[in-house]
């Protein structure tokens, strides 16, 4: 289960990287709504600990439980759809022993970890429609269990995150082309008949956040309205930003006009306080994040590794891009929040987790490739 590692392999600089983002995180929150900074403080306390334990297990070990953690997770999805919360029209929180968290931001994860396992183990028969059918099978159970709570947002990241897994496992590329040759047809078509006045491939919810995002000035009072608040918010922060905590009545945030501030809107109330520049600063850590654990990814020690690594940096940069796509306008109001720096414990501790495992690659990495 351990190993003898060297100081000098241990990656500092995600690790530095992660942090940074997290403790503009808990900046950002304490003044979106500072009754909960205690808390993420407190997460991420826990989270970083969390991962500097799971960075010292050796992966290869911890992966032989994949199918365990496969169960497990479609356990935890399929009691959410039976006995989860409901809150605002979705069931996606779950009560254990008094513990409320939420099972579709640890799926990302787990499925992460078991299919690195489960491509390992197949690694020279990936390109075979019995193994593809396979991954396509195992990854829809707990896919269409997401889908179902609805949640249609982590449904769009978990696809993204398969398709990673996929293309770091080593799919062929003639394959992928030929995915995407019929994929981007396709998903026009889907998109064009949920949105149909007689589909239910999208909840009336989906459909009109859709439409508001295509003619936002008809929901300009209703569904877009978050939206357009959020523009302005960041337009007004200018360069240099309004300052922290600031009491200017011509804040949008202090005027209350951002619901979700911590969440969904949390990169909102970083541009309106510290301007442009605090924006650039958010976005270039996430953007380091991810290419540093591609960068881990490539020296991996074998294929379960490469996914891994690759899978964590996707995760972060594709879920990063959907929340300040959405505070931005240029995206559909989706529900995603911002890696490690939005409100949300298990959306938090899940992620230093899965970089936990980023680490332990890094360390066990090709000591030629260095």
């Amino acid at each position: 289960m351990f190993k003898r590692y060297r100081l000098r392999d241990y990656d500092f600089k995600l690790v530095f990287l992660i942090l940074a983002l997290s403790a503009i995180g808990v900046i950002a929150i304490g003044s979106a709504e500072e009754s909960l900074q205690t808390r993420q403080l407190a997460g991420v306390v826990a989270g970083a600990f969390l991962m500097i334990v799971i960075s010292f297990f050796d992966y290869t070990w911890i992966l032989r439980l994949n199918w365990l953690m496969y169960v497990g997770n479609l356990v935890l999805l399929v009691a959410v759809w039976q006995l989860g919360d409901e809150t605002k029209g979705a069931t996606r929180w779950l009560t254990i022993g008094g513990l409320r968290f939420q099972p579709s931001e640890t799926a990302k994860i787990l499925l992460i970890l078991f299919f690195a396992q489960f491509i390992m183990k197949h690694r020279k028969k990936l390109n075979t429609v019995v193994i593809i059918a396979s991954c396509v099978v195992m990854y829809a159970l707990p896919w269409i269990l997401v889908w179902k709570q609805p949640d249609l947002s982590t449904s769009i990241v978990l696809l993204a995150v398969f398709c990673i897994i996929m293309f770091a496992g080593g799919i062929s590329l003639k394959l992928v082309f030929g995915a995407i040759a019929v994929a981007i047809p396709a998903v026009a078509l889907v998109i064009s008949l949920a949105l149909q006045p007689d589909s239910d491939l999208l909840t009336d919810n989906q459909k009109t956040r859709v439409l508001a995002f295509v003619n936002p000035q008809e929901y300009e009072t209703t569904y877009a309205y978050q939206q357009l608040n959020s523009v302005t918010a960041i337009a007004s922060g200018q360069l240099e930003g309004k300052g922290y905590k600031n009491n200017e009545i011509t804040s949008v945030k202090n005027g209350n006009f951002l619901s979700e501030a911590q969440t969904d809107f949390i990169f909102s109330v970083i541009g309106e306080e510290f301007g442009f520049k605090g924006s650039v600063v958010v976005i270039v850590l996430l953007f380091s994040v991810a290419l540093e654990c591609i960068s881990v990814a490539r020296k991996a020690k074998d294929v379960a590794g490469t996914v891994i690594a690759a899978s964590m940096g996707g995760l972060v940069a594709f879920q990063g891009f959907f929340n300040i796509g959405v505070a931005t306008f240029i995206l559909p109001t989706t529900g995603l929040t911002l890696p490690f720096v939005s409100y949300g414990l298990t959306s938090l501790l899940s992620l230093f987790s899965g970089m936990g495992f980023v680490l332990n690659v890094r360390l066990q990495a090709k000591k030629s490739k260095q």
